[in-house]
């Protein structure tokens, strides 16, 4: 019992050893941090299908296992339960190898060929101990295992990390994920979960190294009081072992990159989506609080008329900062709002009051047809006269719940809203004018 002991001592020195040596294993301030240098060196020789749509898929190319060439390179990083089930085989010996013995080495793909019968293997080669070792496919060809996305177990793509060492050194990222991750061991895996990140924060990139055979990539970033913290992300889904459907899982999207970070060109792209809305006459729909251009909140009125100036991208969250200039007082002033839909309890009518659709009107309410300038102070308080218009009713008023004929001359317009001071609104069918109103 005493020399297993002294045996299990020595692995775990051997392998806190080999960590700190690695240049891919990095640690967050108060663990054992490695300094990143960058790699010149691109491995990859994989045949490469896809047209880059943006400027990380230039750098982080998905290959397919069918595609993958010789020279790409992985790293083992088993999860606990490939300590148990073993990955590879001794080439030499054809004996299964621990993954514990391989944890943080280096394989390098050595292409994959048919031994006999219903035998495939995947071969590498190791960098750290110069030794050949093999994968063999569970399936009876490699061409139908490669098409499935289960990779190579154990193996984070270093194509990825690679690349990020490249793309993401000394970048400003801005926060998205509401959790993220500290080291709390010097030479093992452990961690502790932060939740009190506000989405959008402005870090810098201060470390990048590897993570997990799922999401490879590691970043280490600081916040400006220094603080630091990581995600392991996934970025092209190299032998990540999961379908793409498996990453739009909730806490699941917080690692990949775009769920987990945004460049300071993803927010430039998104406001510059909301151009078409500059320049635009909008009018309120309800009353509602906007910041004027001294920072302080004024109330704007129902039915009241802007101009859009600007709409800008909020980072971290899926509003926008909207500059209005008042078509009647022609000060400035902010609102936020959102163009995504969504159910918040306790706004108005059960609706999202910062809706975009909801709060503003396109246009003008003294354009629609039948509105008159000298009535629009009734209108705004929600008050119909006679002699108003049914443009005007609709406008000051809402739709009605129901519309009923009364005889040949009139017809009304009802109102049962709890809230609605009318009850009925008499109308005249001919001149379709306001006849008397019922409280």
């Amino acid at each position: 019992m005493k020399r297993l002991f002294v045996m299990v001592v020595m692995a775990v020195a051997v392998i806190g050893a080999s960590a700190q040596e690695n240049k891919y294993i990095v640690k967050t301030k108060g663990a054992k941090k490695t300094v990143v240098a960058a790699s010149a060196e691109d491995p990859q020789t994989a045949k490469e299908t896809e047209e880059p749509q943006d400027t990380l898929s230039r750098f982080f190319r998905h290959v397919s296992m069918c595609d993958w060439g010789e020279g790409m390179r992985f790293m083992v990083i088993p999860d606990k339960k490939d300590m148990v089930i073993k990955t590879f085989a001794d080439a030499e010996t054809g004996q299964m190898v621990s993954s514990l013995k391989l944890r943080h080495k280096i394989m390098v793909y050595q292409g994959h060929e048919n031994t006999g019968g219903l035998h495939e293997r995947v071969n590498f080669k190791c960098e750290d101990d110069g030794k050949a070792y093999y994968f063999e496919v569970p399936t009876a060809s490699f061409d139908d295992y490669c098409f499935g996305k289960l990779g190579v177990p154990t193996l984070a793509y270093l194509g990825d990390v690679d690349a990020a060492i490249e793309f993401f050194k000394d970048k400003t990222l801005f926060t998205l994920a509401s959790e993220y991750y500290v080291d709390t061991e010097l030479d093992g895996d452990g961690y502790k979960t932060i939740t009190d990140v506000k989405p959008g924060t402005e870090v810098k990139v201060v470390a990048v190294g590897v993570g997990t055979r799922n999401f490879p990539v590691k970043i280490i970033v600081a916040d400006e009081s220094g603080r630091e913290f990581y995600q392991n992300v996934a970025i092209s889904k190299t032998n990540s072992g999961m379908r793409d459907e498996e990453f739009e899982i909730s806490n699941m999207k917080f690692h990949t990159f775009r769920g987990a970070f945004e460049l300071p060109a993803d927010n430039m792209a998104a406001s510059s989506a909301y151009k078409k809305y500059i320049g635009k006459e909008v009018y309120t729909l309800y009353a509602s609080v906007f910041t004027d251009q001294n920072g302080k909140p004024t109330k704007a009125a129902r039915l009241s008329t802007f101009r859009i100036k600007d709409v800008r991208a909020q980072r971290g969250t899926h509003y926008v900062k909207m500059t209005l200039r008042g078509l009647g007082s022609g000060k400035t002033y902010t609102k936020e709002v959102t163009f995504v839909s969504q159910d918040v309890s306790g706004d108005i009518a059960g609706t999202h009051e910062d809706l975009y659709d909801n709060l503003f009107a396109e246009g003008n309410p003294l354009d629609i047809p039948g509105v008159k300038k000298e009535h629009m102070v009734d209108i705004q308080k929600g008050v119909a006269r006679p002699g108003f218009t049914e443009a005007e009713v609709l406008l000051a008023l809402g739709e009605p719940s129901s519309r009923r004929e009364v005889d040949d001359k009139t017809y009304t317009m009802e109102y049962k809203s709890v809230n609605q001071r009318y009850a009925c609104v008499f109308m005249d069918k001919k001149t379709k004018k306001v006849k008397s109103v019922k409280h």
